[in-house]
C-alpha cells in the first residue's frame, strides 16, 4: 500500500475473550497489509488485557507496512468482570462507546486521517449505527462458524422451521445439513435460559443492511457447502481464516488479548517435551464454561481410569482427594496455558474441548483430534460438525452435558479418552485432522482462498474511501 492513501480501520470489540481474540487477530493481519489499525474495547477489559500481555494503551505497534494501536474507552463503571458488566449495563456501555467512537471519528477527520472502515462483532450492534451516522462503512467480524451464521440467518428470516415451545424437539432441515433440536445454537431454542443472547444476535441478523460485509474466521474448503449457500444472500460473506495460522501472526505473537496468563509458558512446553509423541490429552473448556464440581470429579476419575497423560488448564484447582498425587508425573494442572503452542506440540494426542469456535479452529488447523464436550450456544453445532462432518472428533455425553442434572460419568469419560487416543478409530481421526491442517495452511498462504478474500476486503474499503 506504499504510495497510496493509507486506510485507517477502527475495530470495536465486545469485551469477551471469544470476541476479542479473533478480532485482534484480524487487526494484526490488516495492519500487516498496510492499514493503520486501532483496536478498542471497554477499559475494564483493556486493563485485564494489559495485565496479561505486552500491550500499552495508545502506543502504536509497527506490523508489516502498517500499525496497530490499542485505545480503550472508559465505560464509567466500577471494577468487575468486563463481560458481565457489558451485559448488565449495556445502555451505559453503549452511550460511552458511542461518544468515544464519534470523538475518534471527528479527531481523525480533523487531522486529515479519516477513519476508512469500522469493524465490530456480535452483541455490539450499536457500533454499526454510529458508523452509519458518520457515513463510514462497517463490517461484521462473525465470531462463530459459517454454519452457525447460516442457522441464525434461517431462523431470523423464518426460512425453515425451528423448535418452538409447542414443538421443541423437531429437526432443523437446513439446505446443507440436518440438525437435531439439540444441535442448533441453543440460544434460539425455546428452553434455553439465555434467550436474550439469541435475541441480540437475531436483531443483528434481521438488519444486515447496516454492514457491507461479514468476515468469518473459517476457510472456504472447510465449509464449502455452507459458503456456497451463503453466496446467495444479499450481503457478502467472506471466509478469511484460520486467522491465527496467517504467517504474520507468528511475527507478532507477543501482541495478544488474552484475559489470563500462564505462570510459565516455557515450563509447560518443557514438560510436554518430556512426553512421548501423541501421548498427552490437553483439556481446556475456555474462559466461560464452568462445570459443577461433581462433573470435574468425574472427569478426574475418568483420567485415572484411562491412565493417560494430561495437561489440564483450569482456573480453579479443586479436584478429588489424592488426584494430583496419584497423577503426579503424568499429569499437569495449570491456570492458563499457551494453547496454540500446546496444540501444535508433537506430544499432544487430542484436545478435550467445550467446542468454542476459536478452539475448534485451532484444533482443526493444527491437526489435533478432539474429544467434544459442548455446553451451550454454538458449542452444540460445532461439536456436530467436528464429529459428523469434519470427522476429527468423538462426542462425550449428550449436548449440554456436564450440568448437575446431566452428568457424564467417569466410565464414559474413560471410554471416550481411549477411543480418541488409541486404536483404529483414533488413527482415522488423526488422519482426517492432518488433512484439514493442510487445507488450513493452504487457505492462508499466498494465493490461498482466505488470503484472496482478505485482499478483496481491503479493496472494498479502498473503493468506499475513494467514493468519499
Amino acid at each position: 500500500m506504499r504510495g497510496e492513501v493509507p486506510i485507517h480501520i477502527l475495530l470495536v470489540s465486545f469485551p469477551a475473550q471469544g470476541h476479542i481474540t479473533p478480532l485482534l487477530r484480524l487487526g494484526k493481519c490488516l495492519a500487516a497489509k498496510g492499514a493503520s489499525v486501532i483496536f478498542s474495547t471497554t477499559e475494564k477489559a483493556g486493563k485485564t488485557m494489559q495485565t496479561s500481555n505486552s500491550i500499552t494503551d495508545k502506543l502504536a505497534i509497527p506490523i508489516g507496512d502498517g500499525s496497530l494501536t490499542f485505545h480503550f474507552f472508559d465505560e464509567g463503571l466500577l471494577d468487575g468482570d468486563a463481560t458481565r458488566t457489558a451485559f448488565e449495563h449495556s445502555a451505559q456501555v453503549e452511550l460511552a462507546g458511542t461518544n468515544f467512537i464519534s470523538e475518534m471519528i471527528k479527531n481523525h477527520a480533523d487531522s486529515n486521517n479519516p477513519i476508512s472502515c469500522i469493524i465490530t462483532n456480535p452483541f455490539f450492534a450499536w457500533v454499526s449505527d454510529v458508523a452509519a451516522q458518520h457515513d463510514i462503512p462497517c463490517a461484521l467480524s462473525w465470531i462463530h462458524s459459517s454454519a452457525v451464521f447460516a442457522a441464525y440467518y434461517n431462523y431470523a428470516h423464518k426460512l425453515v422451521p425451528f423448535p418452538t415451545v409447542e414443538e421443541p424437539y423437531i429437526d432443523v432441515e437446513l439446505p446443507f445439513v440436518v440438525l437435531k433440536y439439540d444441535e442448533i445454537p441453543d440460544f434460539i431454542h425455546p428452553f434455553n435460559q439465555y434467550l436474550f443472547l439469541g435475541d441480540l444476535t437475531i436483531k443483528q441478523m434481521k438488519d444486515m443492511s447496516k454492514v457491507f460485509c461479514v468476515l468469518v474466521d473459517t476457510c472456504e474448503e472447510l465449509e464449502s457447502d455452507i459458503i456456497d449457500y451463503l453466496s446467495n444472500i444479499p450481503i457478502p460473506v467472506r471466509s478469511i481464516g484460520p486467522l491465527f495460522r496467517n504467517p504474520i501472526i507468528k511475527q507478532v505473537s507477543n501482541v495478544r488479548g488474552d484475559f489470563g496468563k500462564s505462570d510459565d509458558d516455557s515450563a509447560i512446553i518443557e514438560w510436554l517435551n518430556t512426553k512421548p509423541k501423541g501421548s498427552v490429552v490437553y483439556i481446556s473448556f475456555g474462559t466461560v464454561v464452568d462445570h459443577p464440581q461433581e462433573q470435574v470429579n468425574e472427569i478426574a476419575y475418568g483420567l485415572l481410569e484411562a491412565k493417560v497423560s494430561f495437561l489440564w488448564a483450569k482456573k480453579n484447582h479443586v479436584f478429588p482427594d489424592g488426584f494430583l498425587e496419584e497423577t503426579s508425573g503424568r499429569g499437569r494442572v495449570v491456570k492458563w496455558s499457551p494453547q496454540e503452542q500446546v496444540l501444535a506440540h508433537p506430544s499432544t494426542a487430542c484436545y478435550m474441548t467445550h467446542c468454542g469456535w476459536n478452539s475448534t479452529m485451532e484444533a482443526i488447523a493444527l491437526g489435533v483430534p478432539v474429544l467434544a464436550f459442548p455446553s451451550f450456544g454454538d458449542h452444540l453445532t460445532n461439536a456436530k460438525f467436528l464429529v459428523d462432518v469434519f470427522g476429527v472428533g468423538v462426542k462425550m455425553g449428550s449436548n449440554g452435558a456436564g450440568s448437575a442434572s446431566n452428568l457424564v460419568t467417569r466410565d464414559e469419560v474413560s471410554k471416550c479418552l481411549l477411543e480418541v487416543t488409541t486404536g483404529e478409530k483414533a488413527e482415522k481421526l488423526k488422519k482426517n485432522a492432518i488433512k484439514w491442517k493442510k487445507v488450513a495452511e493452504d487457505a492462508v498462504a499466498v494465493g490461498g482462498s482466505s488470503e484472496r478474500n482478505l485482499d478483496a476486503f481491503i479493496e472494498d474499503i479502498k473503493k468506499y474511501q475513494n467514493l468519499n
